[in-house]
């Protein structure tokens, strides 16, 4: 029989997906600098500013509603500030050319993000 979700397994279930895309965008970034740097190829591809704009789009919309909604419910900051942190530091990288700078800008907001849902997570105990 199909188990019927509940609105705080739903929250979990974003948070953890939030933690999981910001993991992918770790990666993307990673083996895009060696990929591009290494074998000159993939940066029409990998480098396209749409891939951080859909990134940064999904990054918001999860992260408002998992850790939004977990403001409301448990009334802790810091998972909502962390998270707040960290897209703004996505935002910013959006701002400056393809480079180191937009790399760390990059990693700070995925890091920041991830961490917010951690602490989101932590403020409901799912997570020890």
């Amino acid at each position: 029989m199909a188990e019927t979700q509940t609105p705080t397994t739903i929250r979990r279930r974003l948070d953890h997906l939030g933690i999981g895309l910001a993991g992918l965008c770790v990666v993307h970034c990673l083996a895009t600098v060696m990929i591009v740097a290494g074998m000159g190829i993939g940066g029409h591809f990998l480098l396209a500013p749409e891939i951080h704009r859909i990134g940064l789009a999904l990054a918001l919309v999860v992260a408002a509603i998992a850790i939004g909604w977990g403001a409301l419910k448990h009334r802790r900051r810091l998972p909502f500030v962390t998270a707040m942190m960290g897209l703004t530091f996505m935002g910013g990288a959006l701002a400056v050319p393809h480079g180191s700078q937009e790399l760390v800008l990059t990693l700070i907001g995925v890091g920041l993000v991830s961490l917010g849902h951690v602490f989101n997570l932590r403020s409901t105990r799912w997570i020890p």
